[in-house]
């Protein structure tokens, strides 16, 4: 059989995976003769061999690919022979121009976590343990291609046994970046409030479960920054932690040692309980048991709980069950509100020395932080409202090659997105761009992608809005670098995200029902409520909410009172004074509201579907202040009677959806005292029947069938289910989130795709 040698070229997640080892093992396995080395675009082969032989090495790189290895594609081309001895892995190589997707941090596999906790193993409770199949990755890597020198682990070299697993092809250490073990790699220590060092190693950690125990409050340095810590069952420790942190009422996230632990709290199913186990590990927002004891204060109104199970070795240990200690634990993240989360040491001393009462730290730096991911389960699918740790910088991949673009993203939620080839590389989680720490941080993870990925954007996608630091950041750069810009409208982001997700090609049209809160309007109206018909160029506005006066622009958001009265207004109701918001607003509030009102001092226009939420909330007394974004909402969806099937009426006048009828009938409800559960669900199937005549009208005029559900409000499971629901009876195609979440964000991901393909239509 002639031999010929062949150049193969593999394209994806395939380093840091335990990539190399696996080709080298299979070669070996097959006989075939040649090389394997990292690149910064991949991983490339030289391999001697009969055309048969390396169509089955190509075959069975396809099938038997490591857990984590992502494979995008593999080119392979024959090329001049050359006689090899054997097949070795050699050194990679580096061009400035190359680049590969990086691997997400992976929670602890099951081999390490039995190693953890087997004392015969030399990582016997060592927190850092790792291999090619789990550990730090995004979190630690300065530069490509991923070798060691290019993380933060090139401070700590090997000793002489790590060395030995680090070069061996057959173990599964061979090139884990971060491998280390308790004599050479990082360790952690405890110290007080004041500063002081009081345990290190093994000591550190029953110290800290002393303290939780306890009921105080830690800051735990982890694998994407800090969490602050406490007993999620000592409803005094809870309060502790709220009063410190200055969060009152959001809900904190909880962690417990594994799933039985987890099911003892929450009702889980197949895809959860998946979805919780997984290498990604996120939080899964789940339905709450009654009476489990998990403190009422850790999610106040809610009808779920957020739980993720340990995906770090320091959390294995630090959750390690016994009978004197706390099954589940708070774990939210090292910041105060809306601040981003801190990833060093000394800034953990300087800004939460106010929150906790001791800190246990270690010693491996965090290049780049990032939060936890947050999930919940829709029709058994899971369904993204944070996009983070374990997924980014994952990319999400097109039908076709795209320019080098940069979409900054919004100011809520933000997430900005760089796109390269067939790869759209959309940013961990930043938060709110409400402060100048976020701001940085915004900047230098732009940086960090950039020279991550090596995309030097030829275009700039960014939000309408003229006050947002996303676009101010934007323009400044369009000017810097003489790039060209483009300002694209919120809901047409939401839309065309919502569409190539779900595979719709980015010419063909498609109709989106984006209910959402906020978002600037092309024709400067706050927008919310849209129903918006287009595709990755241009958009149509359909129909949408009724316009209502947003008094005093963004702070009315913050009191669905004022919010209430101000619909009322708008339609022309009577401010009754048996209304629970009338009832709450001082005379003075209410005089002052309705001059503005009527003057029109700082009242824009809002079309918003998000304030209708707050409305109802309020006019049921569940909610006239709230203290963090969407609060109505959510507490409006917990208190609803999912057995419910009634809905109230309302009218289209043209191209606004008037909701008047509804909320008469929504008070006439409320004066026969209906029971509230009722009301609350009534509403929602109301703007579920709603979304199914919106899509049967937009039908009957333009023959389109593929519904998009994008923005905020499709958070709401209750409305989100019995939506697709309605739609998919009456025979339309309901496209829903599954990569990007459907809040703010996925914008980015729909700038970058806006800015992409009107960046080709002029550029061609």
């Amino acid at each position: 059989m002639p031999l010929a040698n062949y150049h193969i070229h593999i394209n994806g997640i395939v380093q840091g995976v335990g990539f190399r080892p696996f080709i080298y093992n299979l070669a070996v396995k097959k006989g075939l003769k040649g090389w394997v080395r990292n690149s910064a675009s991949g991983v490339d082969i030289e391999i001697s061999g009969s055309f048969e032989e390396i169509d089955d090495f190509i075959q069975e790189i396809n099938q038997s690919a490591p857990p984590l290895a992502q494979i995008d594609s593999i080119d392979s081309e024959k090329i001049e022979n050359t006689a090899f001895a054997d097949f070795k892995i050699i050194t990679s190589k580096n061009k400035a121009t190359d680049f590969i997707p990086v691997s997400p941090d992976v929670a602890t596999c099951s081999q390490c976590r039995s190693e953890l906790f087997d004392p015969q193993d030399r990582r016997f409770r060592y927190p850092f343990i790792n291999c090619t199949n789990c550990g730090p990755r995004f979190t630690i890597i300065r530069d490509i291609p991923y070798d060691r020198p290019k993380t933060t682990m090139s401070g700590f070299k090997m000793c002489a046994d790590c060395q030995v697993e680090y070069e061996n092809p057959l173990d599964r250490r061979f090139h884990a970046q971060p491998v280390a073990c308790p004599a050479c790699g990082p360790q952690i220590w405890f110290e007080d409030s004041p500063g002081n060092v009081i345990a290190e190693k093994e000591e550190a950690i029953q110290t800290a479960r002393r303290m939780l125990k306890e009921g105080n409050i830690l800051a735990i340095k982890g694998l994407g920054g800090f969490h602050l810590a406490c007993d999620a069952t000592n409803p005094e420790a809870v309060a502790k932690l709220r009063k410190r942190k200055r969060r009152p009422s959001k809900p904190f996230a909880l962690m417990a040692f594994d799933l039985d632990t987890v099911k003892k709290y929450v009702a889980t199913s197949k895809a959860s309980e998946k979805l919780l186990e997984s290498p990604q590990a996120p939080i899964v927002l789940l339905p709450k048991k009654q009476d489990a004891g998990i403190a009422e204060n850790v999610a106040p109104g809610q009808s779920k709980l957020g739980f993720m199970l340990p995906y770090t070795p320091l959390h294995l240990l630090l959750l390690e069950p016994a009978d004197d200690f706390p099954p589940s634990l708070v774990m939210t993240s090292g910041n105060f509100s809306e601040e981003p989360i801190i990833r060093e040491n000394q800034a953990a001393r300087d800004r939460l020395k106010e929150i906790a009462d001791g800190f246990l730290l270690h010693d491996r730096p965090i290049h780049m932080r990032i939060d936890d991911s947050v999930f919940t389960i829709i029709n058994e699918k899971p369904y993204p409202i944070r996009r983070a740790r374990g997924f980014a910088p994952n990319p999400l991949r097109v039908s076709q090659n795209l320019p080098q673009v940069l979409a900054v993203g919004p100011q809520m939620k933000n997430t900005f997105c760089l796109t390269r080839d067939k790869y759209a590389f959309l940013s961990h989680y930043i938060g709110e761009m409400e402060n100048w720490e976020t701001y940085q941080d915004f900047q230098k993870a732009v940086q960090h992608y950039q020279s991550l990925f090596r995309i030097d954007p030829r275009a700039i996608g960014y939000d309408l809005h003229p006050d947002y630091l996303t676009t101010k950041y934007a323009l400044e750069k369009i000017q810097s670098e003489n790039l060209p810009g483009y300002p694209i409208q919120h809901h047409h982001a939401h839309l065309a995200a919502g569409m190539i997700e779900n595979g719709i090609d980015p010419h063909e049209k498609a109709a989106g029902l984006i209910f959402d809160g906020t978002g600037y309007g092309s024709d400067g109206a706050i927008w919310g409520g849209e129903v918006l018909i287009g595709n990755c160029l241009e958009f149509e506005r359909i129909f949408h909410m009724k316009y209502v006066p947003l008094p005093g622009g963004d702070l009315a958001i913050l009191k669905p009172a004022r919010m209430a009265l101000s619909t009322l207004w708008a339609y022309g109701l009577d401010w009754a004074e048996d209304l629970a918001p009338v009832k709450y607003l001082s005379e003075k509030e209410k005089k002052t509201l309705k001059n503005q009102l009527e003057k029109q001092v700082n009242t824009p226009q809002t079309s918003s579907m998000g304030r209708l939420f707050d409305l109802v909330a309020s006019l049921l007394d569940l909610r006239h202040v709230v203290t963090y974004e969407a609060q109505a909402a959510i507490e409006l969806e917990s208190l609803a009677d999912f057995v419910e099937v009634g809905y109230y009426p309302w009218e289209i006048d043209n191209i606004d959806i008037n909701v008047k009828s509804t909320i008469q009938s929504i008070i006439s409800d409320i004066r026969n005292a209906v029971d509230k559960p009722i009301v609350a669900a009534r509403f929602h199937n109301t703007i579920a029947q709603m979304g199914l005549d919106l899509s049967k009208r937009v039908r009957q005029k333009t023959g389109i069938n593929q519904i998009v559900l994008s923005g905020g409000i499709w958070q709401n499971h209750f409305l989100l289910t019995k939506t697709i629901s309605l739609l998919e009876q009456n025979g339309f195609k309901a496209l829903v989130h599954e990569h990007t979440p459907p809040n703010d964000g996925c914008v980015a991901f729909g700038q970058a795709l806006i800015t992409s393909y009107r960046y080709i239509r002029e550029v061609e």
